[in-house]
């Protein structure tokens, strides 16, 4: 079982880190949050968790033991898998999931891209006395998300395009997505910009 691997950040995408730690370079799955945590680091420590399976051995890579014990809680919910529970995170912070799950608020889990109506109910019914919602959630705030990046460019959409691709949307329409958002707000950093991506997809 690895607990976490620390090492230098050798590739980053919002979709994927590799770390390099003792020679031995390591592909770590990640959501919107750890790549916004890590993004200006040379040297960074991910918590992992491991999936083995007979066709697959996939390592899933995490800023913080809290987001890593929600990514254990959703994939926990009968039919929510790996990628399915890193789109959410990508979406939601941990905090925010306690929030919707301690309100409820199955609509808002809903604009997640494959998460319908019976998986979002399903996911508040099996977790919502499993998860507190911490006492100072609204003392501090949530979890801000916005660190200004450079200037839209091209490489900002495609790498946009290229984590969306690897999330498992059709290039053409994620770019398309992608275009029109960057129209309408220039300004959207490169998390932003995938999170309303993934909305309208």
């Amino acid at each position: 079982m690895i607990e976490y691997i620390k090492g230098e950040l050798k590739e980053l995408t919002p979709a994927y880190a590799v770390l390099e730690a003792n020679g031995i370079g390591y592909l770590l799955n990640i959501s919107l949050n750890t790549y916004t945590a890590i993004q200006r680091s040379k040297e960074v420590l991910l918590y992992v968790y491991e999936s083995i399976r007979e066709d697959s051995h996939q390592l899933y890579g995490f800023s913080s033991k809290e987001e890593r014990a929600m990514f254990v809680q959703l994939i926990s919910v009968s039919g929510v898998g790996g990628n399915t529970a890193r789109m959410i995170q990508s979406s939601f912070s941990p905090r925010e999931m306690m929030e919707i799950i301690s309100n409820e608020d199955v609509r808002v889990l809903k604009t997640v891209k494959g998460i319908g109506l019976k998986t979002a109910q399903r996911i508040i019914v099996d977790l919502k006395d499993k998860i507190k919602l911490p006492a100072d959630l609204y003392a501090d705030g949530l979890s801000s998300t916005g660190i200004s990046l450079s200037p839209v460019n091209s490489s900002m959409m495609e790498e946009a395009v290229s984590a969306l691709s690897m999330l498992g949307f059709s290039s053409g329409p994620a770019q398309k997505v992608v275009v029109d958002l960057l129209k309408k707000d220039a300004d959207l950093t490169i998390e932003q910009l995938i999170k309303q991506a993934l909305k309208m997809l």
